[in-house]
């Protein structure tokens, strides 16, 4: 009978758990929560058959064994990714019968943890998976800041009501508190149990868990700023809130933008019928998207896409086909898919003479895995418009014979189709490029070619072959141990180019570097050089004035030294402050280098295509980022930063119930050189649920245009180094003024569903 009782409880739980969630009595939610045997694939011989299914809590996925349940692993939604149906990955295309299309899903892991690929024993259940999980992946993504984190701390009170009573014990109210990341005084967690356990029973339950989550979830903070603008029977009236705004937030708004405010996030209705907001709907307001750190006015495309393709920032990677180090790491086309899904508008491709005659991809002269060339031009063609509409730009190293050279050409027409780009816009050779809004939806090759574009609007005789000098990079990018004995000089370096394949590179053409002098009288505007980071630092620093006149006609890329063989990254800002478009990054590997990439392409729709400021642009600027001199670029501020309070940063040692996390916050400003800055809060001990600062740091910054802010949260520990908690980098000329919480990214740059800042900002002119 009790585990008849069991099973009622556990629905009852599913039912309240799938109200919170949006999704009470879905037919696709009871699926998940009764579960299911699937077969998980892992290679030819590795097919095993695993039971899965739904917590009651909404949120976590439950995978058990065959026979038994002795080994159970679980994972939450919040590390999903996404959920892709049929045989999309390169494990369910290799391992599984084409037969079975309808049957195979994958799930799609955030971070660098391995897809899960499975198969149903039938194409309607495999259905009902994919969009049972989608459902409650999409409701959960749609659930406000405050119910994302009402539902995270409910799911805790579970996990620690061992027994499932719906009842909390002083021991399991001890262990809770330890999974929200707060350390509390025996007492005082004693003392607070007791003002909550008003039916003196040594258990909390039903309206006595609620005052205890209510007393635990308080905001002094909050409550201290709403005190002080509610002057209408202690709620804040339209005035109250109108005065709120202007005067802390310094938004420019009308008593009819209050009233929407007010309706949209006033929870209670008689006060939203009266016109009043409560606490709850102003903690409400307060974590709704638009009044986050991040100007609601940039979230979306708001910049001019009608500029040469040389006037922005490109988002690019590096060596885009490793999932990790380039010595001895897997290649994959899932690298091209998360990068292509993270906004990337560059893809590098290293293209090597394969077996059975066709192209593969990897790092030459190591150990790297390999994939088929076909494969990965397949993956961009699904993927690359997923995220952002602009054009994607396939930067071709051919290491290639002339015959798989064809085979290339062959796959990119016949794969990419309409997609592709194989003429120049318009009927005349071009003196500009065109911009990211004509090229829309455009795959654009960047590689050797054999002639000037000239030869796109005549007959075209150019031979089958010619020789072309060996790319830059190509020639530098041996790692140590294989260079060659006699080290040639790469202009000089000859391979052959296919005629098939040298047609297709249009606005991208490859060519060496000799001087800013020589490229401006001898180079058309669709040549390219490519420059390794030493290079590129070196006249960053020292011509940097005129790095940047040379960037407003063409396109440069810069890319990692090949010595940095565990696929490390160097500081975009350097580049991006000399106007380089294309600053390519190994995507693959977190740290704050990828940080400052995310936080510059966050902005403007997250299209992966920034607009240079506009004395990046003007032929006639003396901008110099190192030696700053008078002009449109200097128009200094001051930036206030209060970094207040922090609410349910993570456990970073989850397996250790005692550990909880000593968290500090930095604040770094990035820019030109004169505008580099620093600040930390000290660090709370034993709290990561509701850590208080209330420290104030001032910072002047001349070139805000520039200037990109990382709010760094990080745990504070004596013996070793300081761990990583969470972080989040945008540009300065995008940040909100007033209060205002910040979410904080993992180190792949994925949001956490819970975590944030709550900061005061102010930036003034100087």
């Amino acid at each position: 009978m009790s585990g008849e009782n069991n099973t009622q409880e556990s629905r009852g739980r599913g039912k309240k758990n799938g109200k919170l969630i949006g999704l009470e009595g879905d037919p696709h939610l009871s699926f998940l929560l009764n579960g299911g045997e699937l077969t998980k694939v892992k290679s030819n011989k590795w097919k095993k058959k695993r039971l899965f299914k739904l917590e009651e809590d909404g949120r976590t996925l439950r995978q058990a064994p065959h026979k038994g349940f002795k080994r159970h692993r679980t994972f939450s939604i919040d590390d999903i990714e996404s959920i892709r149906s049929g045989r999309l990955t390169e494990g369910l295309q290799k391992y599984t019968d084409p037969m079975w299309e309808d049957r195979c899903f994958s799930i799609i892991f955030k971070g660098k943890r391995k897809n899960l690929d499975l198969v149903a024993e039938k194409g309607e259940d495999a259905q009902m998976w994919v969009m049972g999980l989608q459902k409650v992946i999409d409701n959960m993504e749609n659930l406000s800041s405050q119910q994302k984190s009402e539902h995270w701390i409910i799911s805790c009170m579970k996990k620690a009501d061992k027994n499932g009573d719906n009842m909390m014990t002083l021991k399991e109210v001890k262990s809770f508190l330890k999974q929200i990341n707060v350390e509390m005084d025996d007492t005082y967690a004693a003392e607070l149990f007791a003002k909550c356990d008003t039916s003196n029973s040594n258990t909390l339950e039903g309206e006595e868990i609620k005052k205890f989550y209510d007393l635990l979830t308080e905001r002094p903070e909050i409550n201290t700023i709403y005190r002080t603008y509610a002057q209408t029977g202690g709620q804040m009236s339209v005035g109250d809130l109108h005065n709120f705004l202007q005067r802390e937030q310094l938004e420019n708004v009308s008593n009819e933008d209050v009233k929407k405010l007010i309706d949209k996030h006033e929870p209670d209705l008689t006060a939203k019928k009266n016109e009043r907001m409560t606490k709850d709907g102003f903690l409400m307001y307060l974590n709704a998207r638009e009044a986050l750190i991040l100007n609601p006015a940039h979230i979306n495309i708001y910049q001019d896409m009608t500029q040469p393709l040389n006037h922005y920032f490109i988002s690019s990677s590096h060596n885009t086909y490793l999932m990790e180090d380039q010595l001895k790491g897997p290649s994959s086309t899932e690298a091209y898919i998360k990068a292509l899904l993270k906004s990337c508008r560059c893809v590098e491709l290293d293209c090597w003479d394969g077996p059975d005659g066709k192209p593969i991809i990897y790092h030459g002269h190591t150990l790297t895995s390999k994939v088929l060339f076909e494969d990965v031009i397949k993956a961009i063609k699904n993927y690359a418009f997923k995220t952002s509409e602009y054009p994607v730009i396939l930067s071709l190293e051919t290491h290639c014979s002339v015959k798989q050279q064809k085979d290339m050409a062959e796959h990119l027409k016949t794969i990419l189709g309409d997609a592709l780009l194989t003429r120049p816009l318009g009927t005349e050779v071009p003196t500009r490029l065109p911009s990211p809004e004509e090229l829309k939806r455009k795959i654009l090759i960047k590689g050797k070619r054999l002639n000037k574009l000239d030869a796109a609007f005549n007959n075209n005789n150019t031979e089958d072959v010619g020789t072309v000098s060996e790319e830059d990079e190509a020639a530098e990018a041996k790692p140590e141990g294989e260079q060659d004995a006699k080290p040639k000089d790469p202009k000089k370096k000859k391979i052959n180019l296919a005629k098939e394949l040298s047609d297709l590179v249009i606005y991208c053409k490859s060519v060496h570097f000799t001087s800013f002098e020589h490229s401006r009288e001898k180079q058309a505007c669709y040549e390219m050089s490519s420059f390794k980071e030493s290079k590129a630092k070196n006249l960053a620093e020292t011509s940097a004035t005129g790095f940047i006149h040379h960037n407003m006609e063409k396109l440069s890329r810069i890319y990692p030294a090949g010595s940095r063989t565990d696929s490390s990254n160097y500081n975009p800002v350097t580049m991006w402050n000399a106007g380089c478009q294309i600053v390519a990054l190994n995507f693959q590997t977190g740290g704050k280098e990828m940080d400052l990439n995310q936080g510059r392409f966050l902005p403007n729709g997250k299209t992966g295509y920034v607009l240079k400021p506009e004395f990046m642009r003007k032929p006639d600027t003396k901008f110099d980022p190192i030696s700053l001199t008078q002009g449109s670029w200097l128009k200094t501020k001051d930036l206030h930063v209060m970094v207040i309070s922090a609410q349910q940063l993570p456990k970073l040692n989850i397996d250790k119930a005692n550990s909880i996390v000593d968290p500090f916050v930095k604040v770094d400003v990035f820019g030109v050189p004169g505008d580099r800055k620093s600040a930390q809060t000290p660090y709370i001990n034993n709290n990561g649920f509701n850590p208080m600062w209330n420290e104030n740091f001032k910072f002047t910054v001349q070139v805000p245009d520039l200037a990109l802010v990382r709010f760094l949260v990080m745990d504070h520990d004596t013996a070793s180094q300081n761990d990583f908690i969470g972080q989040y980098t945008l540009p300065l000329t995008s940040m909100q003024n007033g209060y205002r919480h910040i979410p904080l990214l993992t180190k792949s740059g994925d949001i956490m569903p819970s975590a944030k800042l709550f900061v005061h900002i102010m930036v003034k002119d100087s």
